[in-house]
């Protein structure tokens, strides 16, 4: 079935970013391998044998050896997906970079049997604050304003909001957090560049920045974010969402006023009145 198109607005540059990704090294994918284990861990949780799993990536060798019976679909606006096909559908580190990112989300919902699982892991709100905090203030003090340069990303109750609005059950969010540390703002920059993760904002500036701004940021930087030994601490978060597609077996909150048996008997307490 071909979803219609969305009108969503173009927030990133999707060709700039396929060719962004086109130039990664694989050591430095490490963000895609910790996603690999926090999926992992969250499914050695889950009581359940899943048969039929798809994975939705952008780099797809990171996760076919993990998971080889999956099938393995691009983070394209529109997905690969058959409707009703899969009972867990894994969107690995490609959500921070959707232009729609509920379609992406209801577009899995779609893809899921009932009772099947949906596992998001994606980049959050607190990814790079360090150096958002130091590149803003450099290229107000240099520039006199400000440029679109580290893509927003969604924080962590918004996004459990996102599993809401694409009508997926028992949504779950939580965030786990990576810290990485560099020689130099040149250094972490690169490492940006090497893992596809780089600026594709589709307002992004066109020109090349100033030296002096750079310069002003690594002193920024290293001024109230760096270690003891010198070094630039650069934060990364990933979020994990979690959600089902609805089905009769799975529990729901019971009908308000339908509850049997008083709270205070069941705390062993006395109920009182609350003074005015």
């Amino acid at each position: 079935m071909k979803l219609p198109a969305s009108n969503a607005p173009s927030l990133f540059d999707r060709e700039a970013l396929t060719l962004r990704r086109a130039r990664t090294r694989d050591e430095a994918l490490f963000l895609h391998r910790a996603a690999v284990d926090e999926v992992q861990d969250r499914l050695s949780m889950v009581n359940k044998t899943f048969t039929a799993p798809a994975v939705v990536t952008p780099f797809a060798h990171i996760w076919r050896d993990v998971f080889p019976e999956a099938q393995i679909v691009a983070d394209d606006e529109v997905l690969a997906l058959a409707p009703g096909a899969h009972d867990l559908v894994i969107h690995a580190m490609a959500l921070h970079w959707a232009n729609d990112p509920v379609g992406q989300l209801i577009q899995c919902h779609r893809a899921l049997k009932p009772d099947g699982l949906l596992l998001v892991v994606c980049l959050g709100g607190e990814t790079l604050h360090e150096l958002r905090a130091a590149l803003g203030q450099a290229e107000i003090e240099v520039s006199g304003g400000l440029s679109p340069r580290i893509a927003p990303m969604g924080e962590l109750r918004d996004m459990g909001g996102l599993l809401q609005r694409a009508g997926l059950a028992l949504p779950v969010a939580d965030t786990a957090r990576l810290t990485a540390e560099y020689r130099d703002l040149r250094h972490l920059m690169q490492d940006l560049r090497v893992m596809g993760e780089t600026n594709s904002l589709t307002d992004r500036i066109r020109r090349p920045t100033r030296r002096q701004v750079f310069d002003r940021a690594q002193q920024i930087y290293a001024e109230h974010f760096a270690t003891p030994q010198g070094r630039l601490k650069t934060t990364y978060e990933l979020i994990c969402l979690t959600g089902w597609s609805p089905d009769d077996s799975q529990q729901k909150p019971l009908r308000p006023g339908s509850a049997q048996t008083r709270l205070a008997d069941a705390l062993g307490t006395k109920e009182g009145k609350l003074s005015d």
